[in-house]
């Protein structure tokens, strides 16, 4: 089995994982490796746009059909020349 060593994590952070630890009846070695293991235990989520996103959360409760207003004809452009 590998070991790591990780420096400069500050006197907070270390506190919380010790209570964290505390709280789960572990040490702080099994409950770093407890954290590690379950924030990789999930796939990375695939890469898309925004809109992408934004669909893929609302598209589960349908759509909405809007009306769309006829365009009218384009103006004639304005005559500089007279």
């Amino acid at each position: 089995m590998a070991s790591m060593t990780i420096r400069g994590i500050d006197e907070a952070l270390k506190r919380r994982l010790r209570v964290q630890a505390a709280q789960h009846d572990r040490s702080m070695e099994d409950e770093a490796r407890a954290i590690l293991r379950a924030a990789l235990s999930t796939e990375p989520s695939e890469e898309r746009s925004l809109a992408e996103a934004i669909r893929a959360h609302i598209e589960p409760w349908g759509g909405v059909d809007l009306e769309i207003e006829p365009r009218e004809p384009m103006p004639e452009p304005v005559n500089l020349e007279s």
